[in-house]
């Protein structure tokens, strides 16, 4: 699993109109795969062109069941056991996911207990907590443990409200608009929304770019430094994202396509697509209790 990713999983069901509430539903013992797929492709104007596939997974458990939500473990599929973990100090992660709320981190003093192992093992201290390196891949070295709480809402597969005419935000667009329930049927149904991109968000996320870069090439870069150098360019673009549910009214599949359009100085135009499907399928789930089975 791409470490950059792991320092980027939570799928609770989302409900269809009259569907019960899946927290009711889950049963200690129910697990989930959840994958996720990333295709981005880029094309400038000047005859340049890229692009790239990546997926990675994780492994969603349930181990408690409380009146007021979930208590859920979340690991990487690859994990065996001690140093050859592949999830690096964060997983396996125990998190609480009430039925309103963030989540919050049930095994802190396991995870606090795990990073100085983890960066004795890398050759480095705690002085490298919060700086980027380059190893097969580019990544930060986070050594909090509730940072792994930002990771976990990366994989967010299911808005709170899944219904015809409920706003959807997302942290890169302008604002909220409505989903739109495209299809429903006993199989489930399909919801979409389509937002206008914020040009700051993609201006400071390149910008942030910009200073991990500086930062693996051993330069100096403040964020207002960069910023100022990305002021010039022109960005536009839209957020399309799609919820398919399955009978149950449980979100299976969330596909998330991102269209940027940047106009730099000059005449250079550079046009970029991100398809980011994330499905979620059963693997388990417990034995029925057939002690009272007559």
């Amino acid at each position: 699993m791409r470490l950059m990713t792991m320092a980027a999983a939570l799928f609770l069901p989302a409900l269809a109109a009259g569907a019960e509430p899946a927290q009711t539903k889950a049963k200690v013992g129910d697990t989930y795969q959840i994958t996720r797929t990333m295709e981005t492709s880029q094309q400038g104007n000047d005859g340049s062109a890229g692009s790239s596939t990546d997926q990675d997974a994780m492994v969603e458990r349930v181990i408690g069941v409380r009146e007021t939500g979930l208590e859920l473990e979340y690991d990487s599929p690859e994990n065996g056991s001690g140093a050859d973990r592949a999830g690096g100090w964060q997983f396996p992660v125990r998190v609480f996911k009430p039925a309103h709320g963030p989540l919050q981190l049930l095994n802190g003093p396991e995870l606090e207990a795990r990073v100085d192992g983890w960066l004795k093992s890398g050759g480095m201290t705690r002085a490298a907590c919060g700086h980027w390196i380059f190893t097969w891949n580019a990544f930060r070295i986070e050594c909090d443990p509730q940072s792994v709480i930002k990771t976990l809402e990366a994989w967010d597969l299911a808005p709170d409200d899944l219904r015809d005419g409920a706003l959807y935000k997302d942290p890169k667009a302008r604002g909220p608009a409505p989903l739109t329930r495209k299809k429903a049927g006993p199989e489930g149904a399909t919801f979409v929304v389509e937002l206008a991109l914020d040009p700051d968000a993609v201006r400071r996320e390149r910008a942030e770019g910009d200073i991990v870069v500086a930062e693996l090439s051993k330069k100096t870069l403040t964020l207002d430094a960069a910023l100022r150098a990305r002021s010039a360019e022109t960005i536009s673009g839209t957020i399309t994202i799609s919820f398919d549910t399955d009978a149950a009214g449980e979100v299976r599949r969330r596909t998330r396509v991102t269209k940027v359009e940047i106009k730099g100085p000059g005449q250079r135009v550079e046009t970029q697509t991100v398809r980011e499907t994330m499905e979620r399928r059963r693997v388990s789930q417990p034995r029925p209790d057939l002690s009272q089975t007559i």
